[in-house]
């Protein structure tokens, strides 16, 4: 694996950690071993959520390295599988992701942090977009901020470069959680045992669904919820999980789960 990347797994659960002094950026190099990393955790059966944070306390992630841009990386450079950062266009991975956010998340950090499905922020981190300053675009950003924030305040933080804290994160509910940095990885590692509580298929069929219906109305969401197209959510309708479930509950024990 990439010196720069460091992989532990913990039972169900897979931890990666950007290790590149100073600033955690990432370049062309960094992008494909994070994207060869998480296009093996989407294929691996045995695990189930990952959990992706930074080394040291200053940088979650700088994001994109102006280092190797000034060298002649170009901003349209294959980024590897996943897109930039190994996540940003990984579609098709229905397990959940978890950014401990350890410090600062800039530009295309930030980006990196709002593809996860899941924020733990340490208190001291922040959340910046400064690719207008150096004559770029947040692409990424630019798709999904508007979604999650109030259109004003996107627009504001795209357009200036406006950075936004750990608290203010959470009050717009950007981050799940705001902790200190002590206890970022135990609190995020909380959060992935409580997603192993659930059954595997029912997890990924939340992750597809809510995916593939943010653009739809209701009426929408339930005629494709009835075309057989979503592939998650059919496998959970008549997998083992579903039975075990109910079965569970009228035996009054904690249900086991196989993941078929």
């Amino acid at each position: 694996m990439n010196d720069v990347i460091k992989v532990e797994q913990r039972g169900a659960v897979l931890e990666v950690t950007l290790d590149r002094p100073k600033a955690n950026a990432i370049d062309a190099k960094t992008s494909f071993a994070l994207g060869e990393v998480f296009c093996k955790f989407r294929d691996n059966s045995d695990l189930r959520v990952a959990i992706l944070t930074g080394a040291g306390e200053r940088f979650f992630s700088a994001g994109w390295d102006l280092v190797a841009s000034s060298e002649g990386e170009a901003p349209d450079t294959d980024y590897g599988p996943g897109g930039f950062a190994g996540i940003t266009e990984l579609h098709d991975c229905y397990k959940p992701i978890i950014a401990a956010v350890n410090g600062m998340a800039v530009g295309g950090g930030f980006e990196l942090a709002l593809s996860a499905d899941l924020i733990v922020a340490a208190d001291h981190a922040q959340f910046f977009l400064p690719e207008v300053k150096v004559g770029l675009i947040a692409d990424a950003a630019s798709f999904r901020l508007p979604k999650l924030l109030p259109k004003a305040l996107a627009m504001e933080m795209l357009l200036t470069g406006r950075r936004m804290s750990a608290d203010e994160a959470l009050k717009w509910g950007l981050v799940n959680q705001v902790v200190s940095g002590e206890d970022l990885l135990s609190t995020a590692r909380a959060l992935a045992d409580q997603i192993l509580e659930a059954a595997p298929l029912s997890v990924k069929a939340v992750k597809e669904v809510i995916q593939k219906t943010q653009t739809l109305d209701i009426e929408e969401c339930y005629q494709e919820m009835r075309s057989g197209n979503w592939k998650n959510y059919e496998q959970l309708l008549i997998s083992d999980d579903a039975k075990e479930g109910s079965l569970a509950f009228v035996e009054k024990r904690s249900p086991v789960w196989t993941g078929k």
